[in-house]
């Protein structure tokens, strides 16, 4: 049987067991070692998958990981999200639609101490739906915005995504942390912008809450002094050069840790939920990364790679049409599997042939995390929808996507601008 014929065979078996609901990094792993092992040999095959497991979970790149996942959890037991959330509030909460605005710039406070999408939106839904439905917001607005606010946690650095990215790529993950910060921040500005669009555009459907006094803004202001210092001390430590990725994570889990503890906000109780939520988290991560790792073997065995850059560069439609229908295949997967799965799988096929065409691999970097961000939240899938569903049991999956569909307006713009103009993904990594 020829090369081509076992990478079709492998990719057909690969989607059958993520149907069959097989782990994504289980059916990757075994795919890849069967695929490898009848090209090459079952005793190679078997000797990959000893080395590659222990070199991924010893490597010391990949500890960016973890300690980022275990910052996050620091930060999100010791209640900073709930601050983040009435000082947004205290500032924005007497603007009609106040509270969706507050939820959109809380969310993204958070994802810049966080770096998980899905633990934004379900620590959101938590926080700032109570405060929607208690003020008479319609749940499909509320659900929504927090839906929507949720993907700003892998795009507003520090991101596991980004992080999985630059390691498979071997990219500067700390290049690609700050690349994250302007599109952010456009993110932020652009799902503002929406929600007072759709505040003015339907009279009476969005109330507008009462204008909290100086003294009530303040007060709520130096509550959130723990979230900035946290977060410029990371990111500003990357971008200073004072320290790398892998670095940063280990001083931002160990901030996080000291300020929760000298804040009196982690009792041993929620140091060990933090450590054992973070321990399962990336249990979950080096398991797809190492079945992604095996069944990358594969593909350069299959020269797979190499054969879909021939075929698209020979289509005649230019670079931009190529790029066109890697996001469009980007948007259809976002209906059949989890972001990280995606980059997981499709980056050791794709990245050669967008370096290929000229493109810049951090600017690429920021454009896939945004079309990921779309696959969290448009149908049918949209894990941050069903994320949310999970702990607000009464609203109805419909009701989540209808309240969502203006904001996945927002991104396709969003994701457009950044295809036009790409010096915002590339001014400030250029700048290191």
């Amino acid at each position: 049987m020829s090369s081509d014929a076992v990478a079709i065979i492998g990719f057909i078996s690969l989607f059958v067991l993520m149907l069959l609901r097989v782990p994504v990094g289980m059916a990757m792993g075994l795919v890849g070692v069967t695929g490898f092992g009848y090209l090459v040999g079952g005793n190679p095959a078997l000797k990959m998958v000893g080395q590659t497991s222990m070199r991924t979970v010893t490597d010391f790149n990949f500890a960016v990981v973890p300690m980022f996942l275990l910052m996050g959890s620091f930060a999100t037991t010791s209640g900073m999200s709930r601050e983040l959330f009435r000082a947004a509030n205290a500032f924005l909460g007497h603007l009609r639609g106040g509270l969706g605005i507050a939820t959109i710039a809380a969310c993204g406070g958070f994802a810049a101490i966080c770096g998980s999408s899905v633990a934004t939106a379900a620590t959101f839904s938590r926080v700032a739906y109570p405060e929607m439905i208690r003020f008479k917001y319609p749940q499909a607005f509320a659900t929504g915005v927090i839906a929507a606010g949720g993907t700003l946690g892998i795009m507003i650095p520090p991101s596991t995504v980004f992080a999985v990215y630059g390691l498979i790529t071997e990219q500067d993950v700390g290049k690609l942390f700050v690349a994250g910060i302007l599109p952010g921040l456009l993110a932020v500005s652009m799902y503002m912008i929406t929600i007072t669009i759709i505040g003015y555009s339907r009279p009476g459907y969005l109330p507008a809450g009462s204008r909290a006094p100086w003294s009530e803004r303040l007060a709520a202001l130096k509550n959130v002094w723990a979230t900035l210092l946290l977060f410029a001390f990371v990111i500003g430590g990357i971008y200073g050069g004072w320290f790398t990725a892998t670095e940063a994570a280990g001083m931002g889990a160990a901030g996080a840790f000291i300020i929760g503890v000298a804040r009196g906000r982690l009792s041993r109780t929620d140091i060990r939920r933090s450590l054992l939520e973070a321990t399962r988290t990336t249990a979950a991560v080096f398991t797809v990364l190492i079945g992604a790792i095996l069944f990358g073997y594969f593909l350069t065995v299959t020269q797979t790679p190499q054969k879909v850059t021939e075929l698209l560069t020979g289509l005649g439609i230019g670079r931009y049409g190529i790029l066109t229908l890697i996001l469009f295949m980007y948007l259809v997967l976002g209906c059949l599997m989890d972001a990280l799965a995606m980059i997981i799988l499709t980056i050791p096929v794709i990245f050669p042939l967008v370096k290929s065409l000229g493109f810049d691999p951090i600017w690429f970097g920021v454009i896939v995390v945004m079309v990921v961000e779309l696959g969290l939240i448009h149908p049918p899938v949209g894990m941050n929808i069903f994320v949310i569903k999970s702990v607000i049991e009464d609203v109805k999956i419909s009701t989540i996507f209808y309240g969502v569909f203006p904001f996945i307006i927002t991104d396709l713009i969003r994701l457009f601008i950044l295809v036009v103009f790409p010096e915002i993904a590339t001014y400030l990594p250029s700048k290191m």
